[in-house]
C-alpha cells in the first residue's frame, strides 16, 4: 500500500486504497460519503436474559467523507484572494523544499502556473482541507464533485505529495 504524504508537513493525506487518477499536474482521488457510528461500539447491555429486550445505545450516526475521515483532514476556508496569496507562498516553499534549480525550476514554475490557473478558474466549486496538523505551510486538498453533482473527489498537486510504501 502507498501512503501519500504532504512534502512540507509530512501529514498523511490519502492512500492508494482509493482510486487515484493522474490529471495533468494533479492527482484526483475518488472518495465517497460513508456513515460512521458516533461514540464507542461497546456491548454494555447488562441483560443476560433472553426474555427481555437488551439495552441499546442511541449514539446515532454521522455521514462523512471517507478520505476526510480516514486521514483526519481538517476543513479550512479561503476566499480567492487569500488562496492566491497562500498558493504563491506555498509554491515558493515547495520549490525550495524540492531543491529545484535551473531548467527543472523553470519547468516546475510553468507547470504549476498552468495548474493554479485551472484551480482559480473553478475556485467557487471547491471546499478546502488541510492535513491533520493544520499547519498553514502545508498542502491544501481541494474537494469538488464530478459532473453528476453527487460523487466527491479530491484534487492535490502532484508536487505537493510524496509516496511512502507501507
Amino acid at each position: 500500500m502507498l501512503i501519500y504524504k504532504d512534502v512540507i508537513t509530512d501529514d498523511e493525506l490519502f492512500s492508494d486504497a482509493f482510486d487515484i487518477k493522474e490529471v495533468d499536474g494533479r492527482y484526483e482521488i475518488d472518495c465517497a460519503m460513508i456513515t460512521v457510528k458516533k461514540g464507542a461500539d461497546v456491548d454494555i447491555g447488562a441483560n443476560a436474559s433472553a426474555e427481555e429486550a437488551g439495552e441499546e445505545l442511541e449514539d446515532g450516526a454521522e455521514i462523512v467523507n471517507n478520505v476526510v475521515h480516514s486521514f483526519r483532514l481538517q476543513s479550512t476556508q479561503f476566499d480567492k484572494k487569500a488562496y492566491t496569496v497562500y498558493i504563491k507562498g506555498y509554491l515558493k516553499e515547495l520549490k525550495a523544499k524540492k531543491g529545484l534549480e535551473g531548467d527543472d525550476a523553470k519547468a516546475y514554475e510553468a507547470e504549476m502556473t498552468t495548474e493554479v490557473k485551472k484551480v482559480l478558474g473553478g475556485f467557487k466549486d471547491f471546499e478546502f482541507y488541510t492535513g491533520e496538523s493544520m499547519d498553514p505551510a502545508g498542502a491544501i486538498m481541494l474537494l469538488n464533485y464530478r459532473e453528476d453533482g453527487i460523487t466527491p473527489y479530491f484534487t492535490v498537486f502532484k508536487h505537493a505529495v510524496k509516496s511512502m510504501k507501507v
